[in-house]
Formats: C-alpha cells, sequence, structure tokens
C-alpha cells in the first residue's frame, strides 16, 4: 500500500507564530521610522531658520540695519527680506505704500496685498508643527518662525506723553523690535549672544477648547516687567474659557504683530504666552521638537536651546545691550 505523502506548507500554529513575530518587528520598526522622520523634519526646520539668517544678514547688508518688527503700515520682517528668500516676484506685488494698514483680523483691503496675506510659504514653516487653523485665505498665509522683541511686555513703543498708557515704559530691548531698524552695531551684548529669531507653534484655532501649548491667554491683569508677566501668566488658570485670548496664533505673516510674527523673552521656551491690555504682552517661543525650539542668533547660527534653560540664561539672549554674562545654553 502507499503511503500519503506530506504536501509541504506551513500548520496553523507555525502560521501564527510568524504573524506574531512579525508583528513583533513591525512594532520595533515603527517607532525608529517615526524618530526618523521626526530627525529629518527638525533638520528642516534648522535650515529653515538659517535661510532666514541669511536673508537677515543679506537685508542687513544693504540697509545695515535688521528690518523693524512693525514699520511702514504694519508690514513684518517676513515681508522686507521676500526678495533674499528667492520671492522677489512676491514681493514685487506688495504696496508697501498702502494708506491701508496691515490688519491682523481680516484680509487687508488693499488688493495688492491680499495674495500674499493668505499665501503659505515652506521657508515659514517647521515641519514638525501641525495646523488646525481655519482656510488661509479667511485667517492669513502662516509663520513659525518670530522676531525676538526681547525681556520687556510693551507690545509696541513707549508712550511720549504723561497721559499715555505706556508712558515711561523703557524700549523693548530684543534685536528687532517695533519702530525701529536696528543694526549688528547695537547689539552689544555680541551677536552669539544675542536671539534674532526663534521657533513658535501655531494656535489651535478656536477659543472653545484650551490648549496651553499654544493658545495665548488673557488674564486680565497688568504687569509692569517681565517678572510680573511670568507670575501674572502662570497664575491664570487655563481651564476658564473667559481667559482665553487668542488662538489664531501664526497669521498672517505678512503683518507685523504679536500674534504672528514677534515674541518675547520673558518667559523660558515652551512656556506659557500671556496678552495684557492694554499695549503688553508676553508670549514665549515653543515647538513640537522634544526638549526645546531651535534659535536663531544675530551672527546665523542656529543652536538648540533646551526647555530646561536657566530664565536667566533664556532673557539673556533675548537682549541687545544688558551687558549680562551668558552661561552655557
Amino acid at each position: 500500500m502507499l503511503s500519503q505523502k506530506r504536501r509541504p506548507g506551513f500548520t496553523l500554529i507555525e502560521l501564527l507564530v510568524v504573524i506574531a513575530i512579525i508583528a513583533v518587528l513591525i512594532a520595533l520598526l515603527l517607532p525608529a521610522v517615526q524618530q526618523a522622520r521626526e530627525a529629518a523634519r527638525r533638520s528642516q526646520c534648522k535650515n529653515n531658520l538659517k535661510q532666514m539668517g541669511l536673508a537677515m544678514h543679506n537685508y542687513h547688508d544693504t540697509y545695515k540695519v535688521f528690518p523693524s518688527a512693525s514699520g511702514g503700515n504694519g508690514f513684518s520682517p517676513h515681508a522686507r527680506v521676500l526678495p533674499y528668500i528667492d520671492q522677489g516676484p512676491l514681493y514685487n506685488t506688495l504696496n508697501f505704500q498702502t494708506t491701508t494698514s496691515i490688519s491682523q483680523s481680516s484680509v487687508p483691503v488693499d488688493a495688492n496685498n491680499a495674495t500674499a496675506w493668505a499665501l503659505s510659504l515652506t521657508v515659514f514653516r517647521c515641519p514638525s508643527d501641525v495646523d488646525t487653523l481655519p482656510a488661509a485665505t479667511s485667517a492669513g498665509g502662516r509663520n513659525n518662525y518670530w522676531t525676538n522683541s526681547g525681556t520687556g511686555v510693551l507690545n509696541g513703543v513707549p508712550g511720549v506723553l504723561p497721559g499715555d498708557t505706556n508712558y515711561g515704559m523703557p524700549e523693548n530691548n530684543g534685536s528687532i523690535i517695533q519702530n525701529r531698524y536696528l543694526g549688528l552695531h547695537e547689539m552689544t551684548d555680541g551677536a552669539s549672544n544675542t536671539a534674532l529669531m526663534s521657533e513658535k507653534r501655531l494656535g489651535d484655532g478656536s477659543n472653545a477648547i484650551t490648549t496651553p501649548a499654544t493658545d495665548t491667554y488673557a488674564p486680565g491683569t497688568y504687569p509692569a516687567n517681565a517678572d510680573e508677566a511670568y507670575q501674572f501668566c502662570m497664575a491664570t488658570d487655563v481651564t476658564d474659557l473667559s481667559k482665553q485670548g487668542k488662538s489664531n496664533i501664526g497669521v498672517s505673516w505678512l503683518a507685523g504683530s504679536n500674534d504672528s510674527t514677534f515674541y518675547f523673552h520673558a518667559q523660558p521656551p515652551n512656556g506659557r504666552s500671556c496678552r495684557f491690555p492694554p499695549s503688553r504682552m508676553s508670549s514665549t517661543s515653543n515647538s513640537l521638537h522634544t526638549g526645546g525650539v531651535h534659535t536663531l542668533l544675530c551672527d546665523g547660527g542656529v543652536r538648540f536651546v533646551s526647555s530646561n534653560v536657566s530664565l536667566v540664561v533664556w532673557r539673556a539672549i533675548g537682549t541687545r545691550n544688558g551687558n549680562e554674562v551668558v552661561g552655557e545654553f
């Protein structure tokens, strides 16, 4: 009698074992793939800041100063450096002489500026960040790279009359401030010790939810300096939706504004941001990178600054002329 030949193949148990092994390998591989992707995004983000540094220095070479944080009807530094980031044609569409000030809340009335207002440029976007904001046609083009206003709390310029709200307040001490055009010769703390720009995440786009990492809160208090701003902001109950200040953060890059293009060094990186009416502000740098933020220095170098950096050091690199001794960061 002929014996029955065994057909080659897997038994059910062997198949289940193979499937289990494959599942384990995938589980081990996915985090490595995600880490590799984030490393690539982080590298691109750093490169974007380097490009912004080159653009700022090319502008400085031409005009002997950096652009203002908000000068000439409220246009941002980003608008001014467009020709130096291969966006000359877009720059040529802008009407800088418009009598209509750039508005942060709506598309500019001047039709010449509407296209740029709504356009998102890759060089202004960190690929690690997420975007849940309203459509760019209504909210504006996105921006993750903001200029350094310093360690003060003034959203604007000091008042010149005794009755003015901010009369007697000191001028902002950052590298790029409102209504002033500062040159490298005014960075007396040293170009390698002074921040020019840093990262900031886009807002969540809704005041109906609270996102402490990105929202700008409104404590309703009135700080006179960085320490008070830090204290008042950290004491805010972020679960209280009545303390919501602004959630459409990071739009439009065309406008020189505390909501879209300039930040402060009063609070540590990846800390909390707050606005204090009237005309005082304390928004800080933040990112989705693990452990810190990329920061562009006035010498063109980009450093990754830890979220755990000493507040004394973080404030020191936020000033252009504070004569501080900057430690390791």
